[in-house]
């Protein structure tokens, strides 16, 4: 996907903020962390048998520690100390090998994981118990999320392609769907048209249906036929070389009501809002306040939550556009503005979702330019 001395500027990154935190050694179980470091891409990671385990010592190259099955496809990328067992293993599934492999690197240093938001063990709880009787593993202090907010060129270019990807699908919506068609069916063609515009796969698409805007965001499609009047919302991430698009798009069927437009009005406003302040130096709540005056003057947001995230090589990932998320914009993130409100008149919501990259001296957009008015399907 991408050449070596990638993911050797990567890697020096992430040691150069171990260094300052005085760690010896990183210990990543998460697919998103082990793939930011090696590029190490696959599906194999849907299966939830097996664990895998990358150490990183505070200089020179990561180490994989992994099943066998997944050797092959590991020396392909910039590891070169790979270390294996047969897995599954009952009695002993890879953490002996593993044990050893932390007490080589770090000795008697510090080892760290990652601890906060978002963070998970991809591994069994009791294997954990286990490791952590004989190794003591604390904190990364954040070193994997503040290494992986800001983009490289390289990863904004594959969002950018992905978005790009999603657009082109997008456009063409009003091929496959009109008044009649059953949502489940637009659902089902709109992951279609992702792929035949180049996606290599669609893990994620949500969106709803209503007269007057749409009860939910993340509910699977049902086979409803699509009306006259109501408005349709898709949100989809797609991935392009490992990276994630995520932004969605409203169509109406026919004339939307008066309502639907006045909140679409609104929503483009609440973004013109939030990108007004996309610049380095704010923060998340600043950009959070900004679209939630316009959403909701000022009440403090949707029960939704955020009004916007991160985005990379997770759909969401990094910061949160909430009230209580004081990172401060670098240049070089990615994120999405995702404002919502409710639907006057009507017991609905509508959301709309962008993304783009901080630059310099602002923003640009990695997804296409939205409509001034919403798009149309035909009845």
């Amino acid at each position: 996907m991408f050449d070596t001395n990638e993911f050797l500027t990567r890697i020096k990154g992430v040691q150069t903020r171990m260094a300052e935190r005085d760690l010896s050694a990183l210990l990543l179980t998460q697919e998103a962390d082990i793939r930011y470091l090696t590029g190490y891409l696959t599906r194999f990671w849907e299966s939830p048998t097996r664990p895998w385990f990358l150490v990183l010592p505070a200089s020179g190259l990561p180490i994989a520690v992994i099943p066998s099955i997944g050797a092959e496809l590991m020396s392909r990328s910039v590891v070169e100390d790979i270390r294996t067992w047969s897995a599954p293993d009952y009695s002993d599934d890879g953490i002996s090998l593993l044990r050893g492999t932390l007490r080589e690197v770090a000795g008697k240093g510090r080892i760290g994981t990652p601890h906060g938001i978002e963070s998970h063990l991809r591994m069994p709880l009791g294997d954990w118990i286990r490791l952590s009787k004989d190794v003591e593993i604390g904190s990364d202090m954040q070193v994997m999320r503040a290494a992986r907010m800001v983009k490289t060129p390289l990863e904004v270019e594959a969002i950018r392609e992905a978005c790009q990807i999603a657009g082109r699908a997008f456009a063409r919506v009003p091929e496959k769907a009109r008044a009649g068609t059953p949502l489940s069916s637009v659902f089902r063609s709109f992951q279609m048209l992702c792929l035949e515009e180049g996606a290599d796969w669609v893990p994620y698409l949500s969106g709803g249906k209503g007269s007057d805007g749409y009860d939910d965001v993340i509910s699977p499609a049902s086979a409803d036929p699509l009306q006259a009047g109501e408005i349709v919302m898709l949100d989809t991430g797609v991935i392009r070389n490992g990276y994630f698009s995520d932004f969605d798009r409203n169509y109406s069927v026919g004339a939307p009501s008066d309502g639907a437009a006045r909140a679409y009005d609104k929503l483009m406003e609440a973004t013109r809002a939030g990108e007004a302040l996309l610049k380095p130096g704010s923060t998340a709540a600043d950009i959070f306040h900004a679209m939630d005056k316009v959403c909701t003057g000022g009440a403090g947001g949707q029960s939704a939550g955020r009004l916007g995230h991160g985005l990379g090589l997770q759909l969401t990932e990094g910061l949160s556009f909430i009230a209580d998320d004081h990172t401060v914009l670098e240049a070089g993130m990615v994120i999405t503005l995702e404002p919502g409100v409710s639907v006057s008149g009507g017991t609905g919501l509508m959301v709309h979702e962008d993304d783009y990259v901080i630059t310099d001296t602002g923003w640009e957009r990695l997804s296409p330019a939205p409509a001034d008015q919403m798009l149309r399907l035909d009845t």
